[in-house]
């Protein structure tokens, strides 16, 4: 049986999702978080990088969002997720957009912030000043950009490869606009699509098995 390494407040509740919307039949194996927010240790013996998601599927291991959102589709897809012609170009680009651009520049964002949060008390104030400006100047430009471009999109489609439900972009794109809506930073076509994909009786069933996830709604 495939199983999903799901580490809690991470990427794999995506997967999850997935796996939900095709009616896949899956094991969950949990892990937690450290106080340090890293990962626990125990993923070292599933990936030599200690990362989730990570799926196992008899002899095949797979890390990586996108490989295994392309793996599952092509597996155990069964046709349930399509996209016409015009469509999969769009299904493309995000799918490797969200963890090529997008999820970079948020990840930037929040080590900036972490980096004051975490440094000694005595240049802390010094330290938030300079990272503050930094995020200011090279950061925030650049995911003003990337907001836009997805409120572009999203305006014209329900999901954004088209169509009447979620694609492989969808899932690969679903924590990063999560945290954008969060962050108060999503525009109002992006946030109404976060909504539509969170109702979803599948994402839900994901979000009960899963466990933590900062990003989801309260159930």
């Amino acid at each position: 049986m495939l199983i999903v390494h799901h580490l809690n407040n991470s990427r794999s509740q995506r997967i999850l999702w997935l796996l939900e919307e095709l009616e896949v039949p899956y094991e969950i194996k949990k892990y937690y978080r450290l106080p340090s927010m890293l990962a626990p240790p125990e993923l070292l013996a599933v990936n030599p990088l200690g990362k989730a998601p990570v799926i196992t599927d008899g002899e095949i291991n797979i890390a990586e969002s996108g490989a295994i959102i392309e793996y599952i589709i092509e597996k155990y897809g069964q046709g349930k997720i399509s996209t016409s012609l015009e469509g999969a170009i769009d299904d493309l680009y995000f799918l490797h957009y969200a963890e090529g651009t997008l999820m970079p520049i948020l990840v930037q964002k929040l080590i900036f912030s972490l980096i004051p949060a975490r440094s000694p008390w005595l240049i802390r104030w010094f330290l938030k000043i300079i990272f503050d400006e930094l995020a200011r100047k090279v950061v925030e430009p650049e995911l003003k950009k990337n907001v836009d471009m997805i409120e572009s999109h999203l305006v014209k489609k329900d999901w954004l490869a088209g169509g009447s439900g979620p694609t492989a972009a969808d899932f690969s794109m679903s924590m990063s606009l999560e945290i954008l809506q969060q962050e108060k930073i999503a525009h109002p076509a992006t946030v109404a699509y976060v909504k539509r994909l969170q109702a979803r009786p599948a994402y839900r069933r994901a979000l009960m098995k899963g466990g933590e996830y900062s990003y989801g709604p309260k159930l």
